[in-house]
C-alpha cells in the first residue's frame, strides 16, 4: 500500500452559493464515507485558502524566524485535500475521480515517496 495525496487548489473552485457548498460538502462526505468503508481513508480537510494562512517561517542561522508575511509568492493556494492509502496509482486515480465528480472541480494526485531512498533516486533523474 502507498499513500497518495488528492488535492485541489482554491483557484480551481468557481464561486458557489452557500447552498451549493452545502451540497458539495454532503457529496464529498459521502465519498469520504466510501473511502472509510473501503479502509483506504487516512485524513482529509478543506476550506483552505490565502485567508487561512497563519504565518510563514524560514530558517536563519539555524533558527526558525516566523513572520505574518510576506507569504510565498504564488497564484495558487491549496484548497483542500484527502490522503488515501491504496495499493497503486489506479486506485488513487479512482478515488480522485470520485472526488472530482462529487465536487465538480479538478483534483491532482500525488504519490508520497516510500522513503528517503526514493527521494534521492528521483533527484538523480
Amino acid at each position: 500500500m502507498a499513500k497518495y495525496l488528492i488535492a485541489f487548489n482554491d483557484e480551481w473552485v468557481p464561486d458557489h452559493t452557500a447552498d451549493d457548498l452545502r451540497r458539495k460538502g454532503a457529496a464529498s462526505r459521502a465519498v469520504r464515507a466510501e473511502m472509510e468503508a473501503a479502509g483506504v481513508f487516512v485524513f482529509s480537510d478543506g476550506g483552505i485558502d490565502a485567508s487561512t494562512a497563519v504565518c510563514s517561517v524560514v530558517s536563519r542561522d539555524g533558527e526558525p524566524v516566523f513572520t505574518d508575511g510576506p507569504y510565498v509568492e504564488t497564484k495558487e493556494h491549496l484548497g483542500g485535500f484527502a490522503v488515501v492509502d491504496v495499493p497503486d496509482d489506479e486506485a488513487a486515480r479512482y478515488w480522485a475521480g470520485r472526488l472530482a465528480v462529487a465536487l465538480d472541480w479538478p483534483q491532482e494526485v500525488h504519490r508520497f515517496p516510500s522513503g528517503l531512498e526514493e527521494i534521492i533516486e528521483r533527484q538523480r533523474e
